[in-house]
């Protein structure tokens, strides 16, 4: 009786197992069913406000191809309307080390390696960024350590941090907007301080402080802090990639598709951004030219390639 039991316990754990595959994966009907249910919900949310000429637009991205999950279409549509366009990368993404280790073919990547994965994925969003058409001038590289921004803030806004993956406690990119600078919480605010004065940005995208994701945390709130001290907090539009578990669903390339709002971005004002088809598809080009992250993280990113993009004015519900 007990050995029936146990099989009976296996058996329905090994169904649950399958039906949460399916649901992550949602081949077929399980994806029809998806868009049924949420293309009317998506479809009720406010369309985001457009663009015009005399805009200056700014994403705040924490890693190389955040730019392209969360705003490729919208950065789109602002350049279609006579809009500058600018993107700041305040990490190199050097923190990734299963990226290094599926490139370099070995389980101990090690520093060099981890700082040649961050010039690779330098080099993957400038052309991501000539895919979308903005300017190679408009592109700024912070060079900050990845996975440590929040202890940047939290920990070391005045003493360096030292990156435990590239094992380098100040900027190591030539090419960045402050190299040598070292890496402190206060070298960083006054870095994307000096950003806002040269830019001057109408609008600001950055990441909501909801996001999973502590490097896209603090780059929200740092948004927040430094907007709120020039008075331009109604300038900024936030945005989540790191919304939940298994967000966006379902995973892989389903471009007819809306993208939800997020479980972690539940009560935020959420606005549409519609994409047509030829934004959605050059969407797709750039999210492939970041093709170390392609490797590992394809079918997450291919994920964020849909009919429309999400945007909230508020940062909080």
């Amino acid at each position: 009786m007990a050995r029936r039991r146990g099989r009976k316990r296996w058996m329905v754990l090994g169904v649950l197992l399958l039906g949460l595959f399916v649901w992550i994966n949602a081949p077929g009907l399980t994806a029809l069913a998806y868009q049924l249910y949420y293309t009317p919900r998506v479809q009720a949310l406010p369309k985001a406000s457009g663009f015009g000429s005399s805009d200056r637009v700014l994403v705040l991205a924490p890693h190389p191809d955040d730019e392209v999950l969360c705003c490729a279409g919208t950065l789109q549509q602002a350049q279609g309307a006579g809009a500058q366009v600018y993107i700041a990368w305040l990490t190199s993404g050097d923190g990734f080390e299963w990226d290094a280790v599926l490139l370099r073919h070995t389980p101990d990547p090690g520093n060099r390696a981890m700082l040649e994965l961050g010039q690779t994925r330098m080099q993957e969003a400038r052309k991501a960024a000539e895919v979308l058409g903005v300017p190679s001038e408009h592109l700024r590289f912070l060079g900050y350590p990845d996975q440590g921004l929040l202890r940047l803030f939290l920990d070391y806004y005045y003493f360096p941090y030292t990156a435990p993956r590239t094992g380098v406690n100040r900027v190591p990119y030539p090419g960045t907007l402050s190299p040598g600078a070292l890496y402190t919480g206060e070298n960083l605010e006054r870095d994307v301080e000096r950003l806002f004065e040269e830019i001057r940005p109408t609008l600001v995208l950055a990441p909501s402080p909801l996001d999973a994701h502590p490097d896209h945390r603090a780059t929200g709130d740092l948004a927040l802090r430094l907007l709120g001290k020039r008075r331009e907090l109604d300038r900024a539009r936030f945005w989540i990639v790191h919304g939940g578990l298994e967000w966006p669903l379902p995973k892989g390339l389903h471009k007819s598709l809306p993208l939800e709002p997020p479980p972690r971005g539940h009560g935020l004002p959420w606005q549409r951004v519609p994409l047509q088809l030829e934004q959605v598809e050059r969407k797709l080009e750039a999210a492939r030219a970041h093709h170390s992250q392609i490797l590992i993280l394809g079918r997450f990113m291919e994920a964020f390639v849909r009919s429309n993009e999400l945007l909230s004015p508020l940062p909080l519900p």
